[in-house]
């Protein structure tokens, strides 16, 4: 009988590459959602990671590509994820649309995957909570989020078709700062609260959310 030993298959080169670039990613994200662009180098990723800082300039440059990068990785799922349950409530509402039933397409579908989709999104959650009332975030959320946003404004306008354009935009503007707020997960309703709430109980927001924010568009018309 041999007692040779079944050795795991090597990895290509492809595969160790693509391995060191998420753990690139994964590091900066967190990094970023604590500190910031500015509050973060890259021998600080290195470090993390447990890899040379030339290491990370071979893949992504410097810290502006490398924090795009980050941006970029989950926003497309995040958008598709959004727009597709955007355009699903659209075919089943028909012509009788309600704030209420968009809100909850464009904000459910987002807290679900965050909260589903363990600490890294939680991560990416903070990240873009931190980053997006930036110059250098704010130019990415535009790129990255306008079309899902505008998809949503939208059907705001068709369900509010008596409702100012102004009030319409002024209430998403509204409804992106709770959802930014929620994202931080600063723990400060924690405190504030006793422990009565979590910052991270993503399920009581999405409970909530939708519905205090209809009402609140329906008293813009008032």
């Amino acid at each position: 009988m041999s007692n040779t030993k079944a050795e795991r298959p090597s990895r290509s080169k492809a595969e160790q590459r693509a391995e060191s670039i998420e753990q690139i990613l994964d590091a900066a994200e967190y990094l970023f959602s604590k500190n910031g662009l500015h509050g973060v180098t890259l021998r600080d990723v290195a470090k993390r990671v447990g890899i040379h800082t030339t290491l990370v300039h071979y893949y992504f440059q410097d810290k502006q590509h490398l924090f795009e990068a980050v941006f970029a990785r989950r926003a497309g799922v995040t958008s598709e994820g959004r727009m597709k349950a955007l355009n699903e409530y659209e075919a089943t509402a028909g012509d009788k649309p309600t704030v209420e039933g968009a809100l909850h397409a464009f904000l459910d579908t987002d807290l679900d995957l965050y909260y589903e989709g363990g600490e890294q999104w939680m991560h990416y959650a903070a990240f873009c909570a931190r980053v997006s009332n930036t110059p250098e975030g704010a130019e990415l959320m535009d790129k990255h989020f306008d079309p899902v946003v505008l998809k949503l404004v939208s059907i705001l306008k068709r369900a509010l078709p008596d409702y100012s354009e102004e009030d319409i935009f002024w209430g998403y503007h509204f409804v992106t700062g709770s959802l930014m707020n929620t994202l931080a997960c600063t723990g400060r309703i924690d405190r504030l609260s006793g422990g009565v709430c979590s910052s991270e109980d993503f399920p009581a927001v999405k409970k909530r959310m939708a519905r205090f924010m209809a009402a609140g568009f329906l008293e813009l018309g008032n």
